[in-house]
């Protein structure tokens, strides 16, 4: 088996592929390049998305250039693939942000200095917006039926639980194997990798280009993250594991990953580090928790730098220990006229935005969960004065894992 493709499989990544085979003797012989598409819906990418990225650094491992697609012209539309409904339309201003700010993102994982494997960054919409519609119809649209696009798990599943499905939507499998014939011509791309939702969107772009042009092109899906808990891969009580430190905090991010299920560690220091395979086995007998501080300097290295695992990991030491209100703890800035007027342990809670919910907040000082400068505060009437802060500033604890300075501006 090509080194690539074993290394793919174990590693966990490794779902579903167009004729192995084949695919396994290319590689061997030949250095390709391959492509991984993002939407630009947001701002961020966040933790669902690094598996992908993974995929990308393979690809530069082993000599292979990836080429990363931005969707600038198929957000505009959306992928139905396991959605219940349609997203909203976001304007051009806000995709040009997001494409900027996701390929920041995604530069921070790859290697962008090896002129051979360097990646390639493109925007779809350099070709989807100019499309001719009859043309595009007649060259493109008479190589798909109806009859088989309605068998796609994206749109059988809406249509079987009778949620609306736009044409607009529907269009969608369609410019996304456009997008790959666009990149074989343009770029000799052979190879498309993709989650497991969107093998319906790769097959039919592979058997485009076999239609259109008579070239072989393959595709290649990743499973579907679940956690241990059966939860999906980086949705939390708190929200989404953002990739963008505005949106969360490399301690925060440091703190998911050491948070991790007993039971995920091993696979996900497979998956999510650069640790060799013979490096991560001989680790199985190690203590859990060690492997768990092991998984989170590797990924916040990844995406943060090592710097800012090494003082994630120093801050939860110090929060751990309650020694001390830990210089590298993530803050949260209070004006000092609200502590003037005083403010209730509930208020001061929803500020840091540790909890969002006045309810749980009351439910959480009930069972004893919330500390203020490592003491137990069980009154939920509780007035924060500042008389409290020591240095201009407190430790706020939610259990034993979440810590914050909240600190007076």
């Amino acid at each position: 088996m090509n080194k690539f493709l074993k290394e793919f499989k174990d590693r966990g990544y490794f779902y579903q592929c167009t004729s192995e085979d084949e695919l396994s003797d290319l590689l061997n012989k030949n250095k390709i390049k391959a492509y991984i598409g993002f939407d630009c819906t947001a701002e961020s990418l966040h933790v669902g998305s690094l598996l992908q990225i993974m995929c990308l650094r393979l690809l530069q491992k082993n000599d292979h250039r990836p080429i990363v697609l931005l969707g600038g012209g198929t957000t505009r539309i959306g992928d139905p693939s396991g959605k219940d409904k349609t997203r909203k339309i976001l304007s051009e201003k806000e995709i040009e942000k997001n494409i900027k700010n996701i390929t920041n993102i995604l530069k921070k994982f790859l290697d962008n200095d090896n002129p051979n494997t360097k990646p390639i960054f493109v925007n779809n919409f350099s070709w989807l917006k100019n499309l001719n519609y009859i043309s595009f119809l007649r060259d493109i649209g008479k190589h798909f039926t109806v009859n088989r696009m309605l068998t796609f798990d994206s749109v059988k599943l809406r249509l079987e639980r009778e949620q609306s499905l736009s044409y607009m939507e529907f269009n969608y499998m369609i410019l996304q194997a456009y997008d790959f014939l666009e990149l074989n011509t343009k770029e000799n791309c052979v190879l498309q990798i993709g989650g497991s939702d969107q093998w319906g969107n790769i097959v039919n772009g592979v058997e485009l280009i076999k239609r259109h042009s008579n070239n072989n092109t393959f595709g290649l899906t990743t499973p579907l993250i679940t956690l241990a808990s059966g939860a999906k891969m980086g949705k939390t009580e708190n929200g989404a594991i953002w990739l963008d430190k505005k949106f969360l905090s490399p301690y925060d991010y440091w703190q998911f990953w050491r948070n991790t299920d007993d039971r995920d560690v091993m696979k996900f220091l497979k998956m999510f580090t650069d640790l060799s395979i013979n490096e991560i086995d001989k680790l199985k007998k190690d203590n859990i928790n060690d492997l768990k501080v092991l998984l989170a300097n590797k990924t916040t290295a990844l995406l943060h730098g090592e710097n800012e695992a090494k003082n994630s990991e120093q801050a939860a030491k110090e929060a751990f220990s309650g020694k001390s209100l830990g210089s590298t703890l993530p803050k949260v800035n209070v004006k000092l006229n609200k502590i003037q007027e005083k403010i209730s342990l509930i208020d001061l809670v929803l500020l840091s935005r540790l909890e969002n919910s006045k309810s749980e907040i009351r439910r959480l000082i009930k069972g004893n969960a919330v500390k203020i400068n490592d003491n137990i505060i069980s009154d939920e009437k509780y007035i924060i004065s500042q008389n409290l802060f020591k240095n201009n500033y407190i430790k706020l604890s939610i259990g034993k894992k979440r810590h914050l300075k909240i600190e007076l501006n």
